[in-house]
């Protein structure tokens, strides 16, 4: 039954002789692995159109959708992660196999007479493949994807007398926006991969009517395509898939934050196998000669070259020139992108930038993935409203001047200036590390250790000014009486009247989680000392309404008072408003005060992300913080400090 099904179909079409065309092509020398390049691009290329089938299954392409969708495959859709980290992988597999298939085809001297349609063929193809790598990297309209991209952009707007209207066109208008990702898409699942299947044919039908290029003499006889070669292209096809395979699996396709114009992103790159050509285009004469010399101009001159080489291999030194040319841009591709891994690698800003944006994507979903979801003003919003995300940003940019948290700028990079010798130094904080602020430690430093706590003053330029001549940190009110409750509080009776002391002061601040983890017993006895009590053993010490006007709770900000911090709520939210947006009131340090006021600096969203993230007051988060330089930092400030000065 089977054969006469077969045969009605091949009466019908023909494909018995189309199958024994395809498979019994003629292999001069036998089959050898140094032929199955070709099949396993061929390959990736089908397994590239089989994923991308299933993921735009479930792809948007709009700014509003795309990262959405992304995530949707990635963390919902039933093996999604692994159908797109195959997508993702396959398109990285694809250029490393067009590149050796390159360099096979120029060694064996495939491209000469009568093979040169061919060969050129082959290099459209190469272009069209790089154009869906690039086209692919934008659409999960991530930040990477966003801001790397931009860059092929500009490029394109370098180009002589069109560049503008060129780069328009491929936008979809004046502005970076919708239209690109969509125009984007359109190109890279519909555009390209239409031109890629017509060239291919184009490429396979030549390749058949001009036969295999045998580089080394025949060592075994003739043989066809079928068995032994399909075996090895078989096997070959099938390594690829196991590679691509365990990356998708171990590894799995990156998605870094929503695109975010209003946010820069510094770890931007190209992908790996475009690093060459960034790192290229920054050196210093390149740079100097300008974007369409590096970009245009010296890639359009190696292309020229390549596509001349069937017309050179015809003079005597020829296809030694090709072959020698071939290896020098090899290895001049591999050193460039080894510098730019290695100088990533050693760049500390740099190494800043992607920990933070590992940490906002691993911050986004855990945001997205909450009872409340993505909503319908899309997952940027997310982290626009996160303080969690948004905090350590709006801290380096208005508090780290003087500030650290725990030795960094709040997004973990070490702030660094010139001295007078033009050398790059660790920039010395002056003002205290606010890592942590209203903490039990914080308050029990204040209490016992005033001076150390805030010593980092003493590096401010203004101190000691002279037009501040009654400020001096050793010599103030509150230096004085740390020194009288740190004797007080060493004797092992008063111990615990330290710990409820403190334990008072924090309970002031309600933040998020306080209720289950303040002891009331020691508030209690905190809140008596406060009162005037002596301590356990009997000793009285120095109260703080002293100094204070007030104390305990129901703060309100008036901007009246002695010139002493209100220590009313002190170190909660209510509390940390009101003192960014004016400190030098008199409810606070008064005209001791040389803490600019934010009240006009700093809008009022920004200010309650601050605040809520200097409070803990966030959805709970298993991201790690950025690790500690404190050491590092505040061993250079105390150095500095214990420095006499000229």
């Amino acid at each position: 039954m089977i054969r006469s099904l077969l045969a009605w179909l091949d009466n019908r079409t023909g494909c018995n002789d189309l199958i024994h065309e395809a498979l019994y092509e003629k292999v001069p020398g036998g089959a050898r692995w140094r032929y199955v390049w070709g099949s396993t691009l061929v390959f990736t290329f089908v397994l590239q159109m089989i994923t991308g089938i299933f993921l735009w299954t479930a792809y948007s392409p709009s700014a509003q959708t795309a990262w959405e969708s992304v995530y949707y495959i990635q963390e919902v859709m039933f093996l999604g992660k692994i159908v797109r980290g195959m997508h993702h992988f396959a398109a990285q597999a694809m250029v490393v196999l067009l590149a050796i298939h390159l360099i096979q085809v120029i060694i064996d001297g495939a491209y000469k007479a009568p093979r040169e349609i061919n060969f050129w063929l082959g290099l459209i193809l190469m272009k069209i493949i790089l154009g869906l790598s690039l086209t692919g990297y934008l659409l999960p309209w991530d930040q990477k994807g966003y801001y790397a991209t931009q860059v092929s952009t500009k490029i394109m707007g370098a180009t002589p007398v069109i560049g503008a209207q060129l780069q328009e066109v491929v936008q979809g208008g004046a502005q970076y926006n919708h239209h690109t990702l969509t125009r984007f898409f359109a190109m890279h699942a519909g555009i390209l991969p239409g031109l890629l299947i017509g060239f291919l044919a184009l490429h396979l039908y030549v390749f058949r009517r001009h036969g295999l290029t045998v580089h080394q003499p025949k060592k075994k006889p003739d043989t066809t395509f079928w068995p032994d070669q399909v075996l090895k292209d078989g096997v070959a096809c099938l390594g690829v898939l196991a590679v691509v395979l365990l990356f998708a699996i171990f590894k799995g396709a990156e998605l870094s934050p929503p695109a975010d114009a209003a946010k820069a992103y510094a770890a931007a790159r190209p992908e790996w196998y475009f690093l060459f050509l960034f790192r290229f285009l920054k050196f210093e004469a390149v740079e100097h000669l300008g974007l369409a010399f590096g970009a245009i101009y010296v890639p359009g001159a190696l292309m020229g070259i390549l596509f001349m080489m069937p017309l050179t291999a015809k003079m005597k030194v020829g296809h030694r020139f090709n072959v020698a040319f071939t290896w020098l841009v090899t290895f001049g591709i591999v050193v460039l992108t080894t510098l730019a891994f290695y100088e990533d690698a050693n760049n500390e800003d740099h190494q800043a930038a992607i920990a933070e944006a590992e940490r906002d994507a691993h911050r986004i979903k855990e945001l997205a993935s909450r009872p409340t979801m993505i909503p319908v003003e899309g997952a940027v919003s997310l982290l626009r409203e996160d303080p969690f995300t948004q905090g350590p940003v709006l801290f380096a940019k208005y508090c780290a001047s003087c500030h650290r948290y725990n030795g960094h700028n709040g997004r973990g990079i070490v702030l660094r200036e010139k001295d007078a010798n033009k050398n790059t130094i660790i920039s010395i904080p002056e003002a205290t590390d606010l890592a942590n602020f209203g903490s039990r430690d914080w308050m029990k430093a204040i209490i016992t250790d005033y001076g150390n706590h805030f010593a980092p003053l003493k590096n401010a330029q203004w101190y000691p000014g002279a037009d501040d001549a009654e400020f001096n940190l050793d010599d103030s009110e509150m230096a004085s009486a740390s020194e009288e409750y740190a004797e007080a509080f060493t004797s092992p009776e008063n111990a615990n009247d330290l710990n409820a002391l403190v334990e008072a002061l924090v309970a002031m601040r309600g933040w998020k989680g306080d209720k289950e983890s303040i002891d009331a017993r020691l508030v209690e006895r905190g809140q008596q000392i406060l009162d005037g009590e002596p301590l356990a053993d009997g000793t009285e010490i120095s109260s703080c309404t002293d100094c204070h006007d007030t104390i305990g709770s129901d703060f309100e900000f008036t901007g009246e008072g002695a010139g002493y911090p209100d220590l009313a709520e002190y170190g909660s939210a209510k509390w940390l408003k009101a003192f960014i947006s004016d400190p030098g009131s008199d409810q606070f340090y008064g005209a001791k005060n040389h803490m600019p006021a934010y009240a006009d600096k700093m809008n009022a969203k920004d200010l309650d992300l601050l605040v809520r993230w200097m409070t803990g007051d966030y959805h709970e988060t298993h991201v790690e913080d950025y690790p500690s330089r404190v050491s590092e930092v505040f061993g250079v400030a105390n150095e500095a400090a214990a420095t006499p000065a000229e």
